[in-house]
Order: structure tokens, then C-alpha cells, then sequence
């Protein structure tokens, strides 16, 4: 199973606890080239990619926005929403048709307050997630500014 597979809420959540928090979710569908959050803006909300793609960028100083990753189904989009001051770290952008399922992120997080098990599943997650975008970050800047790319694997 690769890193990108078992960040995806399929994987990562308990069925029971997914189920709770698919009761809050509601569908929502983006065009391509839609600006779904913007770095440094309030994180209110969070999504999970149902079918399309999402290209995740970060502001570099200067020049354009680096895309960081690509999400597809079953990914989530967006972090920011669970940690204080929750503001967006990255921007987001549907490269493609969207289809998602969005969640309010004070609701969510009202949630996982009132019951620790889905709380720490949650924090879990979001946690892994926050753990695989930050190295791809790493990776991407590395191959935008070190001298000869961030080289092969080790």
C-alpha cells in the first residue's frame, strides 16, 4: 500500500467513525479552474475528492504558485481546519471537474470534541495527511531550488 493510499479516509478511518462523519457531509461539485481556498485564509471548511482532481499549490515569493500535489477520490483536501488559527497553509485549485463531499470544520471539529474515539481517529487521519503533504512540499521545493533537484530516492 502506498503513502498517498493510506492517507485516503477509506484507509485511514474505522468504518464506524467515517460513517459519523459522512452524516455531516454534504455533495458539492466545483468547475475546473475553481479556487477552492487560498493560502493564509480562514480554513472553515474541508473536503473529501468524490471524483476529479485537485492540484494543491503553494505561494512562492516572486514567481508562480508551486503545485505541490495532485488529490483524486477518496483524498482529503484540506488541513488548516483542524489546528488553530485555522488558516489555510496551501491554496487549492480543481484541475479538473470536481465532485467532493464538504464538511463544515467547526461542526466537525464540535464533533470529534464531544467524543475522543472519533476525535482521535480523526486527529489520526488528518495527522497522516498533514505528515505526506508537508514531505511533498519538501520535495517539490527541493526540485524547484536545490542545485541539482532533490535527486533519487534513498
Amino acid at each position: 500500500m502506498t503513502t498517498k493510499q493510506a492517507v485516503r479516509m477509506a484507509v485511514a478511518l474505522p468504518a464506524k467513525h467515517r460513517s459519523r462523519l459522512m452524516n455531516t457531509a454534504r455533495e458539492v461539485s466545483f468547475p475546473a479552474g475553481t479556487r477552492l481556498f487560498e493560502e493564509g485564509r480562514k480554513a472553515d471548511r474541508f473536503w473529501v475528492v468524490r471524483t476529479g482532481t485537485v492540484t494543491l499549490d503553494m505561494h512562492v515569493p516572486g514567481r508562480r504558485s508551486a503545485a505541490i500535489e495532485s488529490l483524486a477520490a477518496g483524498e482529503l483536501i484540506g488541513w488548516s481546519w483542524l489546528f488553530p488559527p485555522h488558516l489555510w497553509h496551501f491554496g487549492a485549485e480543481a484541475a479538473t471537474p470536481v465532485r467532493a463531499y464538504e464538511f463544515d470544520a467547526l461542526s466537525v471539529r464540535l464533533m470529534c470534541d464531544s467524543d475522543p474515539q472519533v476525535g482521535a481517529a480523526v486527529a489520526q487521519w488528518v495527522g497522516q495527511v498533514l505528515a505526506h503533504r508537508l514531505t511533498q512540499a519538501r520535495m517539490r521545493l527541493l526540485d524547484l531550488y536545490a542545485p541539482h533537484g532533490s535527486g533519487p530516492p534513498r
